[in-house]
């Protein structure tokens, strides 16, 4: 697999660490501020947004147990002061188009973030190659991305899941008036064969995106033939989804926003509960951008197969623990 330049690596790994730190401070920071919106202070503080039947990960798996006993991340895993928050991105066929887990160490307040690409092999016993990436295991469960997630990182313990879909981010973009942007080029792309098919048709200049066109803006990576797309594809759209999420912010602290978080609340399904995001989010605000790392696993491959080396390379930089070998022993099919 060719690598890309360093200075390439370099521009964009600030760009992205910028976007993802607004992003998921400004999730936490959503839900601190519902607090008032209530009369119940105790019972808002474990209310968590979205589907009150949603999964709690602490409830549904024991991460720990999952950990052999001989695993050189053993002692890193489970007596580590970290917080572990999977973030799920779902589009509109039920896959996880993003894949984020965010990594924070409390005692140290670091921040790692360790990005899956979504083609991700994730062998599943299935005959057909889409069916064993690993954004196909969501299903409609943040459960079941949670325990791949956990074991292609080495049964790292997952404490919390952040999920929100493409309808969910119309809905939100709708209630603060559309979000006010410079569009840079014609974005012309149509896929007849989606469901339903995608059809993104935005002409540049100044305008306000709706809540529909919003969700086109942020889909889109290249164009048709004859129109631009980004050079660097999905690292080009993450630059985009960070200016758009910076006018985002601005437009609704300037509306009514308790309608934006009550709004918000109902579209998003996480397992955090307000408790939990207070003392978060100011951990998350405290954190200086030179004490942010971001990482993408290892992979290999045309069929992108995790590298476990590399993968445990990663995690004992990010664990800060002596280097370990790990025996390659996925000899699994692939499709």
């Amino acid at each position: 697999m060719k690598s890309r330049p360093k200075k390439y690596k370099l521009k964009n790994k600030i760009e992205i660490m910028i976007f993802l730190k607004t992003f998921i401070a400004t999730f936490l920071i959503v839900m601190v501020v519902a607090t008032p919106i209530f009369a119940q202070v105790n019972k808002v503080l474990e209310m968590t947004p979205g589907d009150e039947d949603g999964p709690i990960l602490s409830e549904t798996i024991d991460f720990n147990y999952l950990i052999p006993s001989d695993s050189p991340f053993f002692d890193a895993f489970t007596n580590t002061n970290r917080v572990n928050i999977l973030a799920l991105g779902v589009d509109d066929h039920n896959l996880t188009d993003t894949i984020i887990l965010a990594s924070f160490d409390i005692d140290n307040k670091f921040l790692d973030v360790i990005s899956i690409p979504r083609d991700t092999y994730y062998y599943r016993g299935l005959r057909d190659a889409a069916n064993n990436k690993i954004n196909a295991v969501f299903r409609g469960d943040p459960v079941n991305s949670a325990l791949a997630v956990s074991e292609i990182l080495m049964n790292i313990p997952i404490n919390y899941y952040i999920l929100l879909s493409y309808a969910g981010v119309a809905v939100i973009i709708d209630e603060i008036g559309g979000v006010p942007m410079d569009i840079p080029f014609h974005m012309r792309y149509d896929d007849p064969l989606d469901t339903p098919p995608l059809h993104i048709d935005i002409k540049p200049g100044p305008q306000v995106l709706d809540g529909v066109t919003s969700v086109k803006f942020l889909r889109f990576r290249q164009g048709n033939e004859g129109f631009r797309g980004y050079p660097n594809a999905d690292l080009g759209r993450i630059a985009a989804q960070q200016t758009f999420i910076k006018s985002a912010i601005r437009q609704s602290l300037s509306l009514d926003l308790p309608n934006t978080i009550r709004t918000t609340f109902n579209v998003v399904q996480s397992d955090i509960t307000i408790r939990e995001a207070l003392y978060l989010a100011g951990m998350i605000i405290g954190i200086d951008s030179e004490n942010m790392r971001m990482h993408q696993i290892p992979i290999r491959g045309y069929n992108y197969m995790p590298d476990k080396q590399g993968i445990a390379d990663m995690l004992t930089e990010i664990y800060s623990i002596e280097p370990v070998k790990i025996e390659d022993d996925q000899n699994l099919p692939v499709t």
